[in-house]
């Protein structure tokens, strides 16, 4: 009978696949050795594989390279990363190995940026698009980053007063773009998207603020929809009507030669995951290129911001089943030794599913079992995958110790769950290891942060001072 855990999946999925395999009965991810890595560090942890970072990047790059070619596209393409993906340095530091450009969304961005100005990891010729609601400090810090002469520093237009505001802080001529308010999906609580201006307002506002105005040169129209791209009749039309704004807006605008078609790019949920990104990218390119020649307007270069894409699959966390309780007659609860509120913040806030798996007893028999975390709060748990309502583990065995990872966890779980803060009940966050590959491909890791202490979250709180 094909009772193990091992056939569960090999019946249900391909596998292996190109990040996972087994190796003397043991995960593998990306060729790491995950029990050793719990053998060395212990658990609860989480970890940054930093190679793949570089290599999602290079994948989209090349896609997009093949796309021009393919559509005879004469403009060109630049990768932005969404910083608020993650800001960890060893983020930043690896996605600009790969001559790529950075989108902000706040002040402090713009001080990162300023910081690796001066480390020599960026620099003038680097674009910085600046998103977001813009106000006091975060105007101050862009104008001072064009004042002290970064020149592609383009702040995004998200309201009607930013223009002004803006002016009377940088004290030479600036370039700008314009974020459209695109409409939502029809089953979204609100109808339009409080980011950016309306289609029908942007050609009236400028024509009102821009046109005649010496100091402003738009040079760029900035799309993005909430779902991200993704291959159904809402994106396609969405760009569609981003599209007609582009083109009217060229007409009366020579100085705009831009599109920035945002982010969203879908990463690896489900060992089932199947998104064509190749064709995605060629259609968009097409599109584009479509819309272009049949108003006659030449076509723009292509940004995009690729964030959860950049880092997300970078990302993993691995835990231990402590302990099995049998609540009745169906549900069975294995504890992990963390918290999903706190350590997956996503998993709780909007149900987000992450590719799980164990890291060892492959070759046992497998039940199904809900995990719950150590908070008291009956919201900390997970119940099921992307492609399934359930979930299916190695049977517990107080005697074999079971350990589980969470994969694809590298974009905004951190920031989200507050890095290096109070955790909810006062849990810990776990220890954060660092992944690497030396010149000759061997794996390296680094201990990035230690398991927080309670004197770390006493002191927070203000408990121990004298």
């Amino acid at each position: 009978m094909n009772t193990k855990y091992i056939d569960l999946i090999t019946q249900t999925f391909y596998f292996p696949q190109d990040e996972f395999t087994l190796e003397d009965k043991y995960l593998q991810f990306h060729g790491i050795d995950l029990m050793q890595l719990v053998e060395d560090y212990g658990t609860p942890l989480k970890f940054t594989y930093l190679p793949q970072i570089s290599n999602n990047i290079n994948k989209a790059k090349g896609w997009f390279a093949s796309a021009l070619k393919k559509n005879k596209y004469r403009g060109k393409y630049f990768y932005c990363y969404c910083t608020k993906s993650s800001h960890f340095k060893h983020v930043l530091n690896e996605a600009l190995k790969n001559d790529i450009h950075i989108e902000t969304s706040s002040a402090f961005d713009i001080d990162i940026v300023e910081d690796l100005k001066n480390q020599g990891k960026i620099n003038d010729n680097t674009f910085v698009i600046c998103n977001g609601f813009k106000r006091d400090q975060y105007i101050q810090n862009i104008a001072r980053l064009i004042n002290n002469g970064h020149k592609n520093c383009i702040p995004i237009i998200d309201n009607y007063e930013e223009i002004d505001l803006l002016s009377q802080s940088i004290d030479k001529k600036f370039n700008i773009g314009i974020r459209i308010a695109s409409e939502e999906e029809p089953k979204f609580e609100f109808y339009t998207s409080r980011l950016g201006i309306g289609y029908k307002n942007i050609v009236p506002f400028y024509n009102r603020q821009i046109k005649d105005n010496k100091k402003v040169k738009l040079k760029m129209l900035h799309f993005f929809i909430n779902t991200g791209i993704r291959d159904n009749a809402y994106y396609w039309n969405e760009l569609s009507k981003c599209l007609k704004v582009y083109t009217s807006l060229k007409h009366i605008c020579p100085s705009l030669d831009s599109l920035n078609i945002g982010g969203g790019f879908p990463i690896k949920n489900s060992l089932a995951f199947d998104f064509d990104y190749e064709y995605m990218v060629n259609e968009i390119v097409h599109q584009i290129k479509l819309a272009c020649e049949a108003e006659e307007v030449p076509v723009p270069n292509i940004y995009t911001e690729f964030g959860s894409y950049t880092v997300g699959e970078s990302g993993g966390a691995i835990y231990e089943v402590l302990y099995q309780k049998q609540q009745n007659d169906r549900e069975k609860w294995n504890m992990i030794n963390s918290s999903f509120i706190t350590t997956l913040p996503d998993s709780w806030a909007i149900n987000k599913r992450f590719i799980m798996l164990p890291i060892n007893r492959w070759y046992d028999t497998y039940e199904r079992v809900l995990l719950g975390g150590l908070t008291c709060d009956s919201d900390d748990y997970y119940n099921s995958e992307q492609h399934m309502n359930a979930i299916y583990l190695p049977k517990y065995n107080r005697e074999k110790p079971l350990y589980i990872g969470f994969f694809n966890t590298g974009a905004y779980q951190e920031t989200i769950g507050g890095f290096g803060g109070l955790q909810h009940c006062l849990i810990p966050a776990p220890k954060h290891i660092l992944i690497d590959r030396d010149e000759e491909g061997n794996i390296k890791t680094e201990l990035f942060a230690e398991q927080q202490k309670s004197e770390d979250l006493l002191k927070i709180l203000g408990y121990g001072e004298k």
